[in-house]
């Protein structure tokens, strides 16, 4: 069972928590990351979500709730570790982008990393492939519909290019 702390419109802790699958609680909001993580080419990780999951067999950045207790930071490391086996140093992060959407708050998190794709680790029920790509490669799969449609245009949102 995955427990959430609840926040408000302004992202401040109310003091309460809440369960993942019931329905949030009206002018409540909870906490979400998604993890960008380049390396040293300029490339950026995607992996390929598994197919049981909503959006099965697109690819997405890294990313899921934070746990009740968590900071926006561990939260992020967290599910890096959990879906890719990655450990991630926390100096090598940096907050993009905080935004509020519909029924949460969304931390956007770009990292540095050189990880070799066949050194991670997947979680089982969570991911199932994992791929450098660059800007063109990243523009040709949002054309063919490849990715995770909820996701915003990396280049031009997070690093502005």
């Amino acid at each position: 069972m995955e427990i959430w702390d609840l926040y408000d419109e302004n992202k401040k802790k109310i003091g309460k928590t809440h369960v993942r699958g019931v329905p949030l609680p009206e002018g409540c909001y909870h906490l979400v990351v998604h993890i960008w993580i380049q390396n040293d080419k300029g490339e950026i990780l995607l992996s390929k979500r598994h197919p049981q999951k909503s959006w099965g067999n697109y690819w997405e950045c890294t990313g899921g709730s934070v746990l009740t207790g968590e900071t926006s930071l561990e939260g992020a490391l967290r599910e890096t570790a959990e879906e890719l086996g990655l450990v991630l140093d926390p100096s090598q992060g940096k907050l993009m982008i905080s935004e509020r959407r519909k029924h949460f708050h969304s931390d956007i998190w770009l990292f540095q990393s050189n990880v070799v794709i066949e050194d991670l680790q997947f979680q089982e029920d969570e991911v199932i492939d994992a791929k450098w790509v660059d800007k063109v490669s990243y523009e040709d799969m949002l054309s063919k519909k490849e990715i995770v449609p909820t996701l915003p245009h990396f280049w031009n949102v997070v690093l502005g290019r």
